[in-house]
């Protein structure tokens, strides 16, 4: 049965009840693989250097940490190009399925790693790898879920039904930072020991969650019709179509959202990974940083909606563009919030920074899986957004860190980085075509 004719099928009300259906599976589905994918951010600020790349220089062993850290952003658009193939040729729902079950077995595995006392550098170098499968997974999670919220809702609604796939990712943060709040209360030998795996080996549990709502929703109607129509003006003899090729013929739109969204992710890593840091070495306590920082993240879902809600209104560009210009002029005030010493006015940096950040991602799903055709619509939303992640998040926090220490400690420095890049961005969503009101039916 078509996509068209199941649409018909199911009414107006029908429709309605499916789309709310398949985008709580999606907000579900994306803060269970962020939780995993996240979560390593926070081990990799406060567990990691001691364990893995124990008697360097607290800062050597932090950028060491942040190195296997952007092995998962490397791995990103791998994820993204091998699940976007699939996802165009086959579906979006059963990518969804198999990302998830590879996210939540490599998670639980990290939890097993021993540490470099047991096996010395072994045990970096199967972290590495096992953060590599993460990659893999989150690249192929994020395209199938906001592609499944966006074909399935209103065309009225779009930014705002996309938008619960990124509210997926600040609420998996706040899973993620306390649990790793709830253990680092821990001893902290006993922490160092065990403490910190806890949260990962939780990983499995939460995968048996995700898999049984994620089973339970449909195949997007828009792809099942445009894939039908594609297939009925084909010859006796159909040729066999590449996703990857069909984005990569016209790399203008893969190039613009990537730039576009760069600055985006590299604001968001660097208050869950240096943030956390700095906050603690400038005396916070390490708990209570932890709780500030996942306090805020679960006001920042609020304004990610907010922000994909407004964009539907007035754009997904105007959106953006404030969010960044707003967390750009915050960036010294944060720094001096965070270096405070004092929790409560740390969680009340981490807090109006998110805000800011999320009228920036709020719209970001909606805007880039909108600039590509339903049958490489997968591929290009899901590569596009995977290789604005590697250039913005995946080495960010190594940089940032290093800028910080050869400096001699000089947050400037670190703040003129980030303004760069969000100028780079800011530039490059002027440049893309605002993408609203685009016809998703359309295949090209």
């Amino acid at each position: 049965m078509s996509g068209t004719t199941q649409l018909k099928q199911m009414g107006t009300a029908g429709q309605r009840k499916e789309a709310r259906t398949v985008i709580l599976s999606s907000y579900l589905g994306s803060t269970i693989e962020f939780y995993d994918f996240l979560l390593y951010a926070t081990a990799a600020a406060v567990a990691f250097p001691k364990v893995f790349f124990a008697g360097s220089d607290p800062w050597v062993g932090a950028v060491e940490a942040y190195a296997t850290f952007a092995a998962g952003y490397v791995a990103r658009p791998l994820g993204g190009a091998i699940f976007g193939h699939f996802g165009d040729r086959i579906g979006r729902k059963g990518m969804l399925i198999v990302s998830m079950t590879v996210m939540g077995l490599a998670s639980a595995a990290i939890g097993l790693v021993p540490a470099a006392s047991v096996i010395g550098s072994w045990g970096a170098v199967i972290l590495v790898l096992l953060r590599v499968l993460q990659g893999i997974a989150v690249g192929g999670e994020w395209g199938g879920a906001a592609l499944m919220a966006l074909e399935h809702s209103d065309p009225k609604r779009r930014g705002f039904a996309a938008s619960f796939v990124n509210a997926g990712a600040p609420t998996g943060a706040f899973l993620g930072t306390v649990m790793m709040g709830v253990v680092s209360a821990l001893p902290r030998e006993d922490f160092l020991a065990w403490g910190w795996r806890v949260p990962f080996l939780l990983s499995f549990a939460l995968l048996v969650v995700g898999l049984f709502v994620r089973l339970r929703v449909s195949e997007s109607p828009i792809f099942a019709a445009a894939v039908a129509a594609e297939e009925a003006q084909q010859d006796a003899a159909p040729k066999r179509r590449i996703p990857l090729f069909d984005v990569l013929r016209r790399p203008k739109a893969l190039v613009f959202v990537m730039l576009a969204g760069a600055a985006a992710f590299a604001l968001q890593v660097v208050l869950s990974t240096f943030a956390v840091t700095y906050a603690v070495t400038k005396g916070a306590p390490q708990q209570g940083v932890l709780y500030g920082f996942a306090g805020a993240s679960v006001i920042s879902i609020a304004f990610v909606l907010l922000g994909g809600r407004i964009s539907d209104r007035f754009g997904r560009r105007p959106v953006m563009i404030t969010g960044l210009v707003l967390f750009v002029a915050y960036l010294f005030p944060m720094f001096a919030l965070l270096g405070s010493g004092n929790a409560w006015l740390v969680f009340l940096a981490f807090t109006l920074a998110l805000v800011f950040h999320s009228t920036l991602y709020g719209p970001f799903a909606a805007f880039v899986s909108e600039q590509f055709g339903t049958t490489s619509r997968y591929t290009g939303a899901a590569l596009g957004y995977q290789l604005a992640t590697l250039i913005g998040g995946g080495f960010t926090p190594g940089i940032v860190a290093s800028l910080y220490k050869e400096s001699g400690l000089s947050i400037a420095t670190v703040i003129g980085f980030l303004a760069a890049m969000s100028l780079v961005s800011a530039v490059f969503i002027l440049l893309t075509r605002e993408s609203k009101d685009n016809d998703l039916t359309t295949v090209r």
